[in-house]
């Protein structure tokens, strides 16, 4: 990614540079061209005009007008000039001139052979010792002198195109510079940014299905910090669900185990010749498969509590769900069925979902009070949550109890011999956060206890 950008960073430089720099040297070569252009220019307006200062009147001889001419132009610092008569040097510059021309045989004797030929157009030309020149040449002619001039005006065009090139080598080091700068701060910033993507692989690398401990340190508040805080919460997730179906599978095997050992001895014990003996163990297998089927269909419950489409939600009256679940659960027992409070007002729950929570707390109520006991139900509905509750005056839950009622083969009391597979009020947890609540309960040992549901106010 780094040597990408720094690619294109450096691509667009280099075609920036370049295209500036031939812009500025097509610049200067318009710029020689029109220095040119005056020169020929002031040079024919002297010829029209010029008066000899010695004679007072017109040039009589075109080797004196080409020394006034010389003696009154100074050159431009990458100009050269030079007069010939007759195709040989006849006068030059003073002495200060950066571009000596008569110095260079070679454009010497290129200009000589053009004798009276006009070349007003600028041409360029190479030479060794000047390199490359753009230059004119103006035939010169007095009346009555029969010799031939020639003035010749020329620049240096490399001498002119120096401070261009000298320009761009700065500009082109400071572009190195520049990429290596940016190059430095980009590894720096690159690796800081994507320093999670590398602890995420290596912490996905880490983890196995015994190990889902390793997280990723996170800093900052970026893009990638967010994905590793996302990695991370998916990791809680895994170990809780993880954790959970290792205790699940714990406990199941656990008490599974009871109910296979009491089938198998019993069947090994059996005497297959006595009637009565095998009617007993019979009935004894059967109730013990009932059992170990009721309990596979809770843990398989437990297990579609986590799926999205566990419950659907739809309009329910909360006064009327009260109702109906007293209504059902009057035939479990011989107790004193009540209504402790009735909410009017219509929320969104599964209806069926709550009506099995409710009727699964009224039968482990059932479980732990005698006739005559009171077991009541009841519904509220406050700015903050719906509360479904469950009330009885039974024996109560000891204090030790109350922190794990709610876990998976959990049993308060086991020695009072009250059957059940203990997965009864973890289903009444699970149907509660599936619809995004809680469950709670209240309860001291010989003053019963009180089950509530505390769900979101979702009114309909």
């Amino acid at each position: 990614m780094l040597a990408a950008v720094l690619g294109v960073a450096a691509v667009g430089m280099l075609v920036a540079g370049v295209t500036s720099y031939l812009v500025q040297r097509e610049r200067v070569d318009a710029r020689i061209d029109e220095n040119l252009a005056q020169e020929v220019e002031e040079f024919r307006e002297f010829a029209d005009n010029g008066i000899d200062p010695e004679a007072g009147g017109p040039f009589t001889t075109v080797d004196r007008f080409l020394e006034v001419v010389l003696t009154r132009n100074v050159p431009d610092r990458d100009e050269g000039l030079l007069a010939l008569v007759d195709g040989a040097i006849a006068w030059e510059p003073a002495s200060g001139v950066n571009v000596r021309l008569e110095d260079d045989e070679e454009f010497v004797e290129l200009v000589s052979g053009l004798g009276g030929t006009t070349q007003v157009r600028p041409r360029s030309v190479e030479t060794e010792t000047l390199g490359q020149l753009r230059y004119v040449t103006v035939p010169v002619s007095v009346p009555g002198d029969p010799a031939q001039g020639l003035y010749v005006i020329a620049y240096a065009r490399e001498m002119e195109q120096a401070e261009v090139v000298d320009a761009y080598q700065t500009f082109a080091i400071v572009g190195l510079a520049s990429l290596a700068m940016v190059g430095a701060v980009g590894w720096l910033v690159a690796g800081r940014l994507l320093r999670p993507i590398r602890l995420l692989r290596e912490t996905a690398q880490r983890i196995s299905d015994t190990d889902l401990s390793g997280r990723i340190p996170v800093t900052g508040t970026d893009d990638i910090s967010a994905l590793a805080h996302t990695f991370n919460d998916m990791l809680d997730r895994l170990e809780i669900a993880f954790a959970g179906q290792r205790d699940a599978l714990d406990d199941a095997g656990h008490e599974l185990r009871t109910p296979i050992t009491i089938i198998r001895g019993h069947l090994e014990l059996m005497d297959s010749a006595d009637p009565a003996d095998v009617e007993e163990v019979r009935a004894l297998v059967v109730d013990e498969l009932d059992r170990m089927r009721r309990m596979v269909d809770d843990l398989v419950m437990l297990a579609k509590a986590k799926r999205p489409d566990f419950v659907n939600r739809r309009p329910v009256e909360l006064d009327r769900l009260v109702d109906e679940v007293l209504d059902k659960a009057r035939a479990l027992a011989d107790r004193q069925w009540r209504v402790d409070a009735r909410a009017s007002a219509t929320v969104l729950l599964d209806q069926q979902r709550i009506t099995q929570a409710l009727l699964q707390l009224i039968s482990n109520a059932v479980k732990f009070t005698a006739p005559g006991d009171v077991i009541a139900v009841g519904s509220q509905l406050t700015g903050a949550e719906v509360r479904l509750w469950v009330r009885d005056t039974g024996a109560g839950i000891a204090a030790d109890d109350l922190d794990r009622i709610f876990d998976r083969f959990a049993r308060a009391d086991v020695g009072r011999g009250v059957e059940g597979s203990g997965l009864g009020l973890a289903i009444v947890s699970a149907i509660a956060e599936a619809h995004h609540g809680t469950v709670t309960v209240d309860s001291r040992p010989g003053d019963g206890a009180i089950f509530t549901m505390a769900l979101p106010p979702e009114e309909a």
